[in-house]
């Protein structure tokens, strides 16, 4: 049985910190409690929750970024413990951020993309090739000799994802890149995200708390104080309205509008996604 891309196993993870008037008391909290998760080569994984819920410090276990406090987080085949295998851990997961401008080094955009693969000692013919591959993939080859700062930020948010791509990772970890960005801006990192996972088969892990950006997932996790709350298809998952929100979550709004029509009467089924959904059930062919 093929073994899954990144596996966490019993994964507890403990934040500490101590103040300035009290340097010598540590306070500790759990962040991330018994978490077991697979994710499975070429999968479209979306990672819900409210602030504070662990999702973000899950998404840093991912690649090595945070080592759990126990249990273990296995990469490939490789443990995020081991020190050594760090850089071939991170070279099979990268990570794409909220906030695009902390990510762009270069002057140009072809600089920028070229900046990973320079650092990993690729020959130039090479990351030339990578750089023009990563840019058309995510639709800024146009833009290759712009300066990344006079982009919007959807297109700063792809290039940073371009940046990822030519480190020819397999894994993508993106931990809410769409929450700094504008309707436009947030509807083509989906459109890249989801291009470059059904087309060039590269795994996604989405960290978000927008409802509809998880629809076309293929498994949603919903994460609620540090723990696995609720996982499975996006359907299966936003069947539980009333349970999403007392975990302070939304539902899409289609789908709220089908509850609330339900309990008017209305013969539809639970977990509807879309408005074409929608338009079927209460206007079906004759």
């Amino acid at each position: 049985m093929k073994q899954p891309l990144i596996r966490f196993e019993d994964v507890n993870f403990v934040y500490r910190k101590s103040t300035l008037e009290e340097p010598e008391i540590q306070q500790e909290w759990l962040a991330l409690q018994n978490i077991n998760l697979d994710i499975n080569e070429g999968e479209f994984v979306a990672v819900l929750g409210h602030n504070g819920s662990g999702k973000s410090t899950l998404a840093k276990h991912s690649n090595a970024l945070l080592l759990p406090s126990s249990g273990r987080v296995v990469v490939g085949g490789l443990d995020t413990q081991d020190g050594e295998r760090v850089w071939e851990i991170r070279q099979m997961v990268g990570m794409v951020f909220q906030n695009p401008d902390n990510q762009l080094v270069a002057t140009t955009v072809e600089e920028d993309v070229a900046f990973g693969p320079e650092n990993l000692g690729i020959p130039s013919k090479e990351i030339q090739a990578r750089v023009e591959e990563s840019l058309a993939a995510v639709g800024m080859l146009d833009y290759r000799l712009h300066s990344p700062h006079q982009l919007s930020g959807g297109q700063k948010q792809r290039v940073a994802i371009a940046g990822m791509i030519s480190m020819r990772p397999k894994c993508i970890v993106l931990d809410e890149p769409t929450a700094m960005l504008d309707p436009e801006g947030r509807r083509e990192v989906m459109e890249t995200i989801h291009r470059l996972n059904k087309e060039e088969g590269i795994t996604i892990m989405h960290i978000t708390h927008h409802m509809d950006e998880v629809i076309d997932a293929d498994r949603v996790v919903v994460m609620a104080d540090g723990k696995i709350a609720l996982q499975g298809s996006p359907r299966d998952v936003f069947t539980n309205v009333e349970t999403l929100r007392k975990l302070h979550l939304d539902v899409p709004q289609v789908t709220a509008l089908g509850e609330r029509l339900r309990r008017r009467g209305y013969d539809l089924p639970q977990g509807i996604l879309t408005v074409n959904e929608m338009v079927m059930h209460l206007c079906p062919s004759e």
